[in-house]
Parts: C-alpha cells; sequence; structure tokens
C-alpha cells in the first residue's frame, strides 16, 4: 500500500482524496491511499473562507484521513506526497523537507509564483535525485492527448486555446488560472519549442501568441469578461478539431497514483520549465508594451539572478 500525504487544505485535496480513497469500486487506486494531510498557515490574500475551509476538512475526514500536526510528522508517515496548497509562493519552502526525505511529489498548480522558484524546485528535486512533476488537469483531457499522438488531425500544425485568466498580485498573471490552458496548448502543440511570445493584453482579455521554432503558431486566449470555459482548436496536416473541455480530476488523479507507483513523471521537466518560461515571458512582453520575447533571454535571466 502507498500511503499518500497531502500538505494543504483546498478543493483539490478534498476531491483527490475521495477520488484515491473510493475503495475497491476504484481498481486505479487499489494501492493507494491517503492517510494524513498537513495544513499550513495559508495565506489571506488566496485563502478559502472558512466556510470552504471547513467543507474540505469534512470531507477529508470522512475519508479516514488524519490531520498531521507538523509537516515533519506528515512527511515521517506516507510514502509520497501530493502538495496541494492553493498558492504557489510557499511551494519551495514547503517541498524542501518533503524532497530531502526522499519522497516523490505530485505539486499542484502553480508549481510556484515565479519563474525563479519553479528553477529552485527543480534544482532541489534534482540534487536529492527524487522525482517530482506538476501539471493541471487539462493535461489529461483525452481529446487533448489523441490529438498529441497524431490520432485526430495528423501532424498537428497549430492550435489555439482558451480559458479563464483572472489575476492574483503576487503571482505572474499567467501562473495563477492561465496556466490550465497554457497547458492545453502545449499538450496539443506536442511539447516543447516554444521560441517567441508576444502578448496583447486588456482589462478583459488576453491574447498570447507563441511561435515555435519549427514555424508553427500556438495562441492562447485569457478570460477575463464575460462567458468563460475550457477549450481550443487543434489544426492538422490531416484536419481540424476540437481539443475538449475539462472533464474532471479522475485521469489527472490516475496519473498522480501511477506516478507514485513507477516514480516517472508523465510530464518531463524540460516541458514544465518551458510552459512557466512561456508564462513569464507572456509577462515581460505585457511589461514591453507588447513587443516580442524571446523565451531563451527570459530563462537566460532567471538563472543569472
Amino acid at each position: 500500500m502507498i500511503k499518500i500525504g497531502v500538505i494543504g487544505l483546498s478543493v483539490h485535496s478534498a476531491a483527490y482524496t475521495e477520488i484515491i480513497n473510493s475503495g475497491t469500486s476504484s481498481p486505479e487506486f487499489n494501492d493507494c491511499r491517503v492517510v494524513s494531510i498537513f495544513h499550513p498557515e495559508g495565506n489571506p490574500d488566496v485563502e478559502f473562507s472558512e466556510k470552504q475551509l471547513q467543507s474540505f476538512t469534512d470531507t477529508i475526514k470522512s475519508q479516514g484521513v488524519e490531520f498531521a500536526g507538523s509537516l515533519k510528522e506528515l512527511v515521517k508517515k506516507v510514502d509520497a506526497v501530493m502538495l496541494l496548497t492553493n498558492d504557489g509562493r510557499p511551494h519551495l519552502k514547503e517541498i524542501i523537507p518533503v524532497l530531502k526525505a526522499g519522497k516523490p511529489v505530485y505539486v499542484d498548480k502553480p508549481l510556484a509564483a515565479t519563474l525563479r522558484d519553479v528553477l529552485a524546485i527543480f534544482k532541489v528535486a534534482r540534487k536529492h535525485n527524487v522525482p517530482m512533476f506538476s501539471c493541471s488537469p487539462l493535461r489529461f483531457v483525452k481529446e487533448a492527448l489523441d490529438i498529441r499522438e497524431g490520432k485526430v488531425v495528423g501532424k498537428v500544425l497549430g492550435a489555439n486555446t482558451y480559458g479563464p485568466a483572472p489575476l492574483q498580485k503576487s503571482h505572474v498573471d499567467l501562473f495563477w488560472d492561465g496556466i490550465h490552458a497554457v497547458e492545453s496548448l502545449y499538450t496539443v502543440m506536442g511539447g516543447t519549442g516554444c521560441k517567441m511570445v508576444t502578448r496583447t493584453f486588456t482589462d478583459d482579455a488576453d491574447v498570447v501568441t507563441g511561435n515555435w521554432a519549427d514555424g508553427r503558431i500556438g495562441i492562447f486566449r485569457g478570460i477575463r469578461k464575460g462567458k468563460s470555459g475550457f477549450g481550443g482548436t487543434a489544426f492538422g496536416d490531416k484536419g481540424i478539431a476540437s481539443i475538449g473541455g475539462f472533464g474532471g480530476y479522475r485521469p489527472l488523479v490516475v496519473a498522480i497514483a501511477e506516478f507514485f507507483r513507477s516514480q516517472r513523471s508523465p510530464v518531463s521537466d524540460e516541458e514544465t520549465i518551458e510552459i512557466y518560461a512561456f508564462m513569464e515571458a507572456a509577462d515581460e512582453s505585457k511589461r514591453l508594451g507588447g513587443i516580442p520575447v524571446n523565451l531563451s533571454d527570459i530563462l537566460m535571466r532567471t538563472k543569472k539572478n
């Protein structure tokens, strides 16, 4: 039995715990169980209400999960960890003791609040030789995965994705919720290769255009006004197709369980780092009035600092 610990009270910690602890009705989780959770002190500007926190607590307790008194206590009791705090800022601090203890970790989005901390987290994971990955549930939408594998439109020549993009002042703009549709874009585009990003920003929306090295174009639209949702279109040499919308958490949680078994990440470090560099470059483009920004320049500057 793989004993799983959770860090943080959130929508995801309650939902993922229910899915994993669903018993014999879910053979994908027969050898996994969430056994303990530690909820560190939150950040008021991105925290849930007391009513929401109580609801999450009730759900988790109903699954037979105990609340640990400290992160150190949690780590001692488990074989693997899901870091599900709702705020990217403390993730680096929270993940270090887990990695030092050699426990594989899944980290909820956003991986961190800045690209600098994203790179620092991967550096610590490599130092301790512990597997770690982070991604959005949108990564595992079936239609998007089928497109990536060439089953729907053939070779993908470009794609447009869209999703909510509310802003949170303490995080790089798109890290907060925009990452969902950015990750969808990378999923259908087949991974790394974006070289340059241009962002058009208004109070109501973002349009971020990524130019891939092979000449393909991927476009993300972030929505802040009017009807919202997730979706997009992939353009291929054999067809055009919808990439599908959000279909629930279960496919991601299945992938997390498989990661804990195999200790092999379903998403490469390089792809995850490039996704965050894409969003950081979009922030830089906004600051510079919408001019194109090279991802290599952003990564080089961040590594120097």
